[in-house]
């Protein structure tokens, strides 16, 4: 039996994205995502963690995710993980990294939201989106 793995997230792009193209022809635009939660810890104190993921785009998607995303932008990434090992050339350890490869990707926010793009700020957490009061 074959398996299936899929990961979503909604985060803020934290550095303009990067195109290039494969010796085939295709496009590949990389970008990383910033994800933001808040929550209180027992003490009732206001605690905030980022998680960052590296996304790569193949083909029209990444030519559309060059062309349309910038820093701070709100994205929504649907793909799946791969991933990558290498040597490190200066240790010489085994280096892992999982990347999402985007197979679906919806751009959020206004079309004149900049996120924090502008003021010079880590990208904003998504504030827009309120997860409490989704209906499922």
């Amino acid at each position: 039996m074959a398996g299936f793995a899929k990961i979503t997230i909604i985060g803020n792009l934290g550095g303009e994205p990067e195109m290039r193209y494969l010796p085939s022809g295709d496009a590949v635009t990389n970008f990383s995502v910033a994800v933001s939660r808040r929550y209180k810890t027992r003490d009732g104190e206001d605690r905030e963690e980022t998680d960052w993921y590296r996304v790569s785009c193949f083909r029209r998607l990444a030519e559309v995710a060059n062309e349309y995303l910038s820093k701070g932008k709100q994205v929504y990434i649907e793909g799946r993980p791969r991933l990558h090992t290498w040597d490190d050339s200066q240790s010489g350890e085994k280096r892992a990294r999982i990347e999402i490869e985007a197979l679906e990707m919806q751009m959020l926010g206004s079309r004149g939201d900049t996120g924090a793009e502008g003021r010079g700020g880590p990208p904003s957490s998504p504030d827009n989106a309120d997860f409490d009061n989704m209906p499922f």
